[in-house]
């Protein structure tokens, strides 16, 4: 096999454009790069602007290139008899028949293949598959991206790189592949038969330390099999060391493993408090800045506690970022510096965690809704198995509708068959379970902490000790948890599973593999599918009738107040029901009944097939459809409690998109409350919990989050123990706080014309003067809107990129990413921008508040709490709505100084910071940066000063 590989530069989309650069690489049979061929194209117009920044190809460079039929000369001899293979091959095909065509040379009609493709097969667990990133992630030279012969070259050595992955995978892996795809008349079939075909021909075959078991080749072994992290019977490792004796040992080996390791005096700080609260079973409210490394000012303790007392302590974060971050990072290094064997474990929700039984099923029946996508994720996890150590889904790169996939084979508790399961031992999930029982630290999140709670203390380990981080989330949480949320779709997957259509679903699959058998009682049981379908259908219609009628009641347009694009919100009120709702509660009646009597039908035949025991090919569709049925049961219950509406305590509303109209409803039903429920689940319950974060302090003050968490009581106890760390940062010297005082001021959520002028004036000026590296935080995605385009066009000119949150496209990661990759830009972000983003360095210099981030106060939740405040004869705007704010501020600016020697600036365009007095809370909250205000236009003189003075 002898591979073309090709790349075209253009001046546009496959329907319009030109080509002005080719590239090819020849890959001959024993895999060397034999020659490389590049040439510049004439096209018949210029070249637009966005393409020469893309490509670095300028006008002048092809002015005296080659016509297109020129080239085209030089490059058909080289496409003869040849594999043709492309990064995204469809874009550089399309333009290569286009010119054959005008040639007027006959269409290419070879095989095709796609880097992309065996990239997603061969290294299931890459981030990106851009080539760029994915060059520099092999350590490949791409010396000018984005040009053709570099591009192809580069492109040629990624496709080297994943036949040696190819190659290095057990013969029984190639043959799974191969029969995944062996149905579909497709290139990527062609090339995995001849694989195996040729693979089978040789004596020597690569088997690693994988484990074979029913036709799969798996990176783990039996979970049984991983022993404690010391012998029962030896003796404790602390018994005779004191906690100091422990620190010192492991800031020396921490001093020998990173040599840059410095001891900070806010880290000892936070080590010396939250051991202090373990030993002394006390609750412990700490605010650490960024810049602390409060990870391991938690880790060490929660370690020395651990093994001393042979006690687990429990860790809990609110994302999964930081949960692999500790995994990825953290941990590790801790193994390395900690004198003595230990183990923490990582445990999340259980659905993030591959179920084998189900996938094993989905892959030996091909049961693919849409084959040719499905066949590709499943090839990508069967290689992933020979990787994988913990069957994470984190670890996938599922795009597309990956994730519809892994919803399917994920492990969930309804569809589990423990012991009598054939993968048990193997299982990632008891795996994971088994793991965080042998461990002395378990790392898990606040939603499993709830589910914990909620499902009797039957998923995690039992605790007493208990750390949580980034404990500003902890509210909200636990309002969702021990509230409920539904959205259409939690209905609709359920029902589509069970049965799409006569061919696809569980019913059906089940009700073939029951003719199949041909027994009496087969019969019988295939009448009473039969049965089920139309009442599927009656619930499917009912739900989507009721979910529309729902919707009806959101007002017509949103006021841009809730943060993100298009959201519509209404609140139900337990006393003022809208007028429809007699006929809603009757929809709701019918549906309940239905359901209740699918469930009734579906359960009797079901426990008689479990008690037969003739059923063993159909026994893990029983197990799944049972699992389904159990969702149902609780489907029911929750929609029957939300449309009950008949609790004073909870607060009831509605979510939904303009855009997608009653397929986008969310139904919630929260506690107004939650610090009695805190208090009574944890806060009574534990020895010790210590709850962490960069922001808990208002005005250095802990009052609003003892209020909120019910910590109230420990307090008066005497059993809470409160610490605000000093800053590791100089933010005198590191931070400028600028603002202009002259400011136009805006009235709701969306800038009159003069406050968007201005704004968008005052913004271009500072990005010239910062040359771009510039984060704009908003409050309402409306105003984003509005700022976007004015500025865009304002700065092009200038050569620096704005980025805009909802209007790019992409998540919030790729366009974080883009924004450091791009030497000058200015992100604009709403909500989820506020916090979680980490841009060291020179990539972000200035970060520009555009308003105070108050919630809007009509969002039901915060209007319910409001009203509570109120009956207590409180204040709620200085209760509640300062304080959240002041928190979302300092998150805000969190982002700016990320290390010791970032430098920048902040921008607070909201005069109310000074003007209003409620205002100083905001600034006192600050970690100290130098602040000043000004006229607006002194503004970027004296920003390009403070730069000068820091050299940046």
């Amino acid at each position: 096999m002898k591979f073309a590989v090709l790349d075209f530069e253009t001046t546009g989309t496959q329907s319009v454009g030109e080509i002005i650069q080719v590239g090819l690489a020849i890959i001959e049979e024993d895999r060397s790069i034999s020659r490389v061929y590049g040439s510049f194209v004439k096209p018949g117009a210029p070249i637009p602007p966005f393409i020469t920044g893309l490509t670095g190809i300028t006008d002048s460079d092809v002015q005296d290139a080659p016509e297109l039929d020129e080239m085209m000369m030089e490059l058909v001899p080289l496409l003869d008899d040849v594999v043709l293979v492309g990064h995204n091959v469809a874009f550089d095909f399309h333009f290569l028949q286009n010119a054959l065509d005008r040639c007027g040379y006959l269409p290419f009609q070879g095989r095709i293949l796609d880097t992309i493709d065996f990239l997603k097969i061969c290294f299931p667990s890459l981030t990106t598959y851009q080539l760029g990133a994915v060059s520099s992630h092999f350590g490949l030279t791409h010396e000018r991206p984005h040009q053709a012969d570099s591009d192809a070259l580069a492109t040629a050595l990624v496709l080297l790189k994943c036949m040696e992955e190819l190659d290095s995978l057990p013969l029984l892996t190639i043959q799974r592949l191969n029969e995944l795809f062996a149905d579909e008349d497709s290139d990527l079939a062609w090339y995995f038969d001849g694989l195996q075909r040729e693979r089978e021909m040789e004596t020597f075959q690569p088997e690693g330390d994988l484990t074979f078991y029913r036709q799969l080749a798996l990176a783990v072994g039996d979970w049984a099999e991983l022993a404690p992290p010391r012998d029962e019977g030896s003796d404790n490792p602390l018994q005779n060391i004191t906690f100091g004796e422990y620190m010192e040992e492991v800031t020396k080996r921490l001093k020998d493993t990173l040599p840059q390791y410095e001891s900070r005096e806010a880290q000892e700080l936070m080590i010396h408090e939250v051991i202090t609260a373990l030993d002394q079973d006390k609750h412990l409210l700490i605010e650490a800045g960024t810049g602390t490394g409060k990870s391991l000012g938690y880790l060490l303790p929660a370690i020395y506690h651990s093994v001393r007392s042979n006690q687990k302590v429990m860790v809990s974060t609110h994302t999964i970022n930081l949960q692999d971050q500790l995994r990825e990072r953290d941990i590790p290094l801790l193994t390395s510096v900690v004198p003595f064997p230990f183990k923490a474990a990582i445990f999340k929700g259980r659905g993030h965690y591959l179920c084998l039984r189900k996938f094993e099923h989905r892959i030996n029946k091909k049961d693919f809704i849409s084959p040719r996508e499905e066949a590709l994720t499943a090839a990508q996890m069967i290689v992933w198995l020979t990787q994988t150590e913990t069957g994470d889904d984190e670890e996938l790169n599922l795009s597309g509708r990956g994730g519809d996939f892994w919803e399917t084979v994920a492990s969930d508790t309804d569809s589990c068959l423990g012991r009598s399961c054939p993968w048990f031992r193997k299982c990632y999930y008891h795996r994971a379970k088994h793991e965080a029982g042998i461990s002395d630290v378990v790392v898990t999140n606040h939603s499993k902490l709830f589910a914990d709670v909620k499902a009797g203390h039957q998923l995690l380990p039992a605790y007493e000790h208990l750390i949580i981080d980034e404990a500003h989330h902890l509210e909200d949480i636990a309002g969702k948890h021990l509230g409920m949320q539904m959205k259409y779709f939690t209905v609709a997957h359920t029902l589509t599973r069970l049965y799409k259509d006569s061919r696809s679903g569980q019913l059906p699959a089940l009700r073939q593999t029951l003719q199949s058998s041909g027994s009496e009682q087969a019969s019988e049981w295939s009448g009473v599918i039969d049965r089920i379908y139309p009442d599927l259908l009656t619930v499917k219609e009912s739900w989507d009738t009721l979910s529309d009628k729902l919707f009806a009641l959101l007002p017509e347009r949103s006021d841009a107040g809730a943060g993100e694009a298009g959201q519509l919100v209404a609140r139900l009120q337990p006393g003022k029901k809208p007028k429809e709702w007699e006929e809603l509660a009757a929809l709701e009646n019918t549906l309940n009944l239905s359901l209740s009597d699918i469930i009734r039908k579906g359960d009797k035949m079901l426990s008689e097939m479990r008690d037969t025991d003739s059923q063993s090919s159909s026994d893990s569709l029983v197990t799944d459809i049972g699992g389904l049925f159990k969702d149902l049961a609780s489907i029911r219950e929750q929609i029957r409690f939300f449309m009950g509406l008949n609790d004073e305590n909870i607060v009831y509303w509605l979510e939904g998109s303009g855009n997608y109209r009653g397929k986008s409803l969310q139904m919630y039903a929260v506690p107004v409350d939650v610090s009695t429920q805190l208090r009574e689940l944890f806060f009574d319950k534990k020895r010790s919990i210590i709850l962490t974060s960069a922001t808990l302090s208002v005005d250095k003050s802990f009052q609003f989050m003892i209020d909120n968490l019910g910590l109230g009581e420990a307090a008066e106890q005497g059993r809470l123990m409160t610490a605000l760390l000093p800053s590791p940062f100089k933010y005198r010297e590191q931070a400028l706080l600028v603002i202009p005082r002259d400011f136009p001021s805006v009235k709701g959520s969306i800038g009159d014309a003069r406050f968007v002028d201005t704004l968008v004036h005052s913004l271009a000026e500072t990005a010239v003067a910062t040359r771009g590296r510039m984060l704009v935080l908003f409050t309402s995605y409306k105003m984003l809107r509005q700022v976007y385009d004015p500025l865009k066009e304002a700065l092009a000119s200038q050569d620096i990129m704005v980025l805009g949150q909802g209007v790019e496209g992409g998540s919030r990661s790729k366009l974080i990413r883009r924004f450091q990759d791009s030497s000058a830009s200015v992100l604009l972000g709403t909500s989820s921008f506020w916090e979680g983003v980490d841009i060291p360095g020179e990539a972000l210099t200035c970060l520009a508040i555009v308003r105070l981030p108050f919630q809007p106060p009509n969002h039901p939740l915060a209007e319910a709490k409001s009203e509570l405040l109120q009956a207590q004869k409180k204040n709620p705007f200085m209760k509640l709505s300062v304080p959240q704010a002041v928190i979302r501020f300092k998150q805000g600016f969190g982002r700016l100084v990320r290390t010791a020697q970032d430098r920048g600036i902040v921008i607070v365009y909201d005069t109310r910071v000074i003007e209003s007095y409620y205002g100083k809370y905001f600034l006192y909250s600050l970690p100290g940066p130098k602040m000043e205000h000004m006229l607006t236009d002194q503004m970027v003189p004296r920003i390009a000063e403070w730069l000068e003075e820091g050299g940046v």
